[in-house]
C-alpha cells in the first residue's frame, strides 16, 4: 500500500509542483476538511486495496466563483477559500485527475470522475464544469466528461 501511495505523491507534487506555484491549492490538511464539507465526493479514488491507483479532486461551488476564477480574478486557493459551506453549488471545478502511469488509458479517471459528479449532482444542480488545463489528457478528460453529462465546460 506504502509504494502506490508512495508513487502516487510523488507523481501529483511532481506533475503539478504546487510549491513552485502560488496559483495552485495545495491540498493540506485543511484544505481536504474543507473539501470534505463541501461534498464527500470532492475526493474521490479508485484503490484495489494496495493503495491509490486514481485520485480526483473535484470543488463544487457557484457559478459567480467560477466565472471569478476563469476571469483570473481569484486562485485555486482562493476558490476553495470563498466557496461557501451549506449551500446551493452550480458549478464544479475539475480539479485534478492523477492516474498511476500503468494504469492510464484504462477509462479509469473517467470512471471515477463520472461517479464522483454524479454524486454531487444528486445533492445540487450543476450547471456547468470548468478546468485549468496543465496536460491534453487533463483537457481531453475534461471534454470528454462535459460530453458524457450534457454540460457545458468551460476553461480557465
Amino acid at each position: 500500500m506504502a509504494d502506490k501511495l508512495e508513487r502516487m505523491l510523488q507523481l501529483v507534487g511532481d506533475f503539478f509542483d504546487v510549491k513552485n506555484d502560488p496559483d495552485q491549492l495545495s491540498v493540506n490538511e485543511e484544505a481536504m476538511e474543507k473539501l470534505n464539507k463541501i461534498h464527500p465526493a470532492c475526493m474521490s479514488e479508485y484503490n484495489e486495496g494496495d493503495g491509490p491507483i486514481v485520485w480526483i479532486l473535484l470543488i463544487p461551488t457557484t457559478e459567480a466563483i467560477m466565472k471569478r476564477f476563469l476571469k483570473k480574478e481569484i486562485t485555486e486557493t482562493q476558490l476553495l477559500n470563498e466557496t461557501p459551506l451549506n449551500t446551493n453549488y452550480d458549478a464544479i471545478y475539475l480539479c485534478s485527475a492523477s492516474v498511476l502511469p500503468e494504469y492510464r488509458r484504462k477509462g479509469l479517471a473517467m470512471k471515477v470522475g463520472q461517479e464522483a459528479i454524479s454524486k454531487i449532482m444528486e445533492d445540487h444542480k450543476i450547471k456547468a464544469l470548468f478546468y485549468w488545463s496543465f496536460s491534453p489528457e487533463g483537457q481531453a478528460l475534461a471534454e470528454k466528461a462535459s460530453k458524457e453529462l450534457k454540460l457545458p465546460l468551460y476553461k480557465r
